[in-house]
């Protein structure tokens, strides 16, 4: 019986598309490499039982856009330049560079004008920015000088629009200003960030811990926090904390 089911008359499987291009997270030689990943999750202490403890791979973060960015992309970077230098700023010394990946936009901001380029975003007509649905902590240890990373997502409900912003700080200088006075709901948000990431908002109201205690040592969802845990008794059997497991590679 032929394989007609499964493949087309040249062989292939048509259901299957193999395009490189086509594969999640691929950017080739493309982007800036910030380190080299081996084994699926990283795992550098023998605790990677999926069976890739061979993997190795480049993690690599995308590298600024040119013009132009397409769609309505150019509309929203002319008017917030435009805006900024009405203001007395020149604009490149507040966005440091501009991604467009996966047909998204990215702003990426100098932290000392956060909190003018998002009341530009939130107030021009043109731009009308007036939700930030949160900010998101990323930890990246091989990003020298900029190991964290706070992530703003901005939506516009005049113009239907939504962009980012990204600041990023190093780790012996956790620093970035608060967006309270501007996004008065990202008093919740960067209080998150903070117990999580050890991000300092400063100017916040009252930054304290929101999910862990308020002795909790350390930040749980940084990359280099022990995997820790607790051994586990379970009808006579000890299970060990999983960073004392054994390895299966």
């Amino acid at each position: 019986m032929s394989d007609a089911n499964d493949k087309g008359s040249n062989g292939v499987n048509p259901e299957k598309d193999l395009a490189a291009s086509n594969l999640p997270g691929q950017r080739g030689d493309q982007g800036e490499e910030i380190r080299v990943q081996r084994g699926m999750f990283g795992a550098s202490n023998g605790g990677d039982t999926s069976g890739y403890g061979g993997l190795v791979r480049s993690v690599r973060l995308p590298g600024p856009a040119t013009r132009p960015y397409g769609g309505w992309f150019d509309e929203v970077a002319d008017e917030l330049e435009g805006a900024l230098e009405e203001q007395g700023l020149v604009p490149e010394n507040a966005i440091e560079k501009t991604v467009v990946d996966r047909d998204e936009i990215t702003f990426h901001i100098e932290r000392e004008h956060l909190v003018r380029v998002a009341q530009t975003l939130r107030d021009d007509p043109a731009l009308r920015f007036e939700l930030c649905t949160g900010v998101s902590g990323v930890h990246y240890p091989g990003d020298k000088g900029r190991e964290l990373h706070a992530v703003y997502h901005l939506r516009s409900i005049t113009h239907n629009r939504l962009i980012r912003l990204e600041v990023s700080a190093p780790d012996g200088e956790p620093h970035i200003p608060s967006l309270v006075s501007v996004y008065p709901t990202n008093d919740w948000h960067e209080r998150e960030t903070y117990d999580f990431f050890g991000i300092v908002f400063d100017g916040h109201p009252a930054l304290t811990r929101i999910m862990m205690p308020d002795d909790w040592q350390g930040f749980p969802q940084r990359k280099d926090y022990p995997l820790g845990g607790i051994p586990v008794e379970y009808k006579g059997a000890q299970i060990p904390a999983p960073d004392q497991r054994r390895s299966y590679s």
